[in-house]
């Protein structure tokens, strides 16, 4: 797969039309914020719409994704959307303090968003993203009209389905070419088709000036010197242990100050498991739940069912219900 022959955008002609629409106008978009530091998004206007109006649904991504993650549902969902690259993930720049936690990348995207949107949004978080979207929604209520939470809750043990996540980025952190990182995904299980994974794995990687490839996120970084250094990993391991409780009390906290209606949309081979569905319905009041026969990455698996139940959300936003 040559440079020279695909952009960022190659790609959309072909999932535009396996989802049966035109494609839409697109624009990739950076607000720095006050330290210097880029969030940088994909702004997606209507299929086939001239112009690119204002966005009525955005998105985040889980840990170790992009903004292109999103494509396909975007595609399917037929408004105007924006999606954002978390900080350490695709275009925006790393964190130094490689502090990835939803509080923190809350602070870094909130005044992206507001910079981007002209009215408050359904906004839209999976995984990492669906953290970072509740703490965003109880510290800027004007920025959120309806919150959805895709496939994670406060709760989640991390010893669970998201340790294999941890392990596949716990490979070399550079690659001879982006062939050997599409083999890696595929024993891995990720990606589905080799078809997307190609598109996933050259979406989420660049080819630095020495010639190797390398993740564009943070993560596989990190996992790769946490892998390399035993007393490290065994010391994050015991940081892990000590903060998972403050981490997960600072989640139900975030979402218990949502003032906006909440939704839950949880794949049933995902990683959360019914009690904590049951857990986060006992604990967010007035919570919808909907639940898909699928994977942890719902939005790549089932992307026009998540679209067709995310449309109705944004109808109710419009209609007030």
């Amino acid at each position: 797969m040559s440079d020279t022959t695909f952009d960022e955008f190659s790609f959309l002609r072909g999932q535009a039309d396996a989802a049966g629409v035109a494609v839409p106008p697109v624009r990739r978009l950076q607000h720095t914020l006050p330290d210097g530091r880029v969030v940088s998004a994909l702004h997606y206007g209507a299929p086939g719409a001239k112009a690119i109006d204002a966005p009525v649904v955005t998105f985040l991504h889980g840990a170790g994704l992009n903004a292109h993650t999103w494509d396909t549902t975007v595609l399917s969902l037929g408004l105007p959307a924006l999606v954002l690259d978390l900080p350490g993930h695709g275009d925006s720049s790393w964190r130094e303090d490689g502090a990835y936690t939803g509080g923190t990348l809350a602070v870094d995207v909130a005044p992206a968003i507001a910079a981007w949107t002209e009215a408050p949004q359904v906004l839209v978080g999976h995984s990492l993203g669906g953290l970072t979207a509740a703490a965003v929604a109880a510290a800027h209520p004007e920025l959120v009209a309806a919150l959805v939470v895709v496939d994670i809750s406060p709760g989640i043990n991390p010893n669970g389905s998201a340790a294999q996540i941890r392990a596949f980025y716990a490979g070399p952190s550079d690659w001879a070419s982006r062939d050997e990182l599409l083999e890696r995904a595929l024993a891995f299980g990720f990606g589905g088709s080799r078809e997307s994974a190609a598109r996933g794995v050259f979406l989420n990687s660049r080819v630095r000036e020495d010639g190797r490839v390398e993740w564009k996120h943070h993560f596989a970084r990190i996992a790769n010197r946490l892998a390399e250094d035993p007393e490290a990993a065994a010391s994050a391991a015991q940081q892990q242990e000590g903060g998972a409780a403050v981490l997960s009390a600072a989640g139900w906290e975030h979402l218990a100050d949502v003032r906006a209606p909440v939704t839950l949309i949880r794949g049933t081979g995902g990683f959360l498991t019914e009690a904590d569905r049951d857990e986060f319905v006992a604990r967010v009041k007035g919570a919808r739940v909907f639940e898909l026969s699928t994977g942890h990455n719902v939005h790549e698996e089932l992307p026009a069912d998540l679209a067709q139940l995310l449309r109705g959300l944004a109808r109710d936003v419009r209609d007030g219900v």
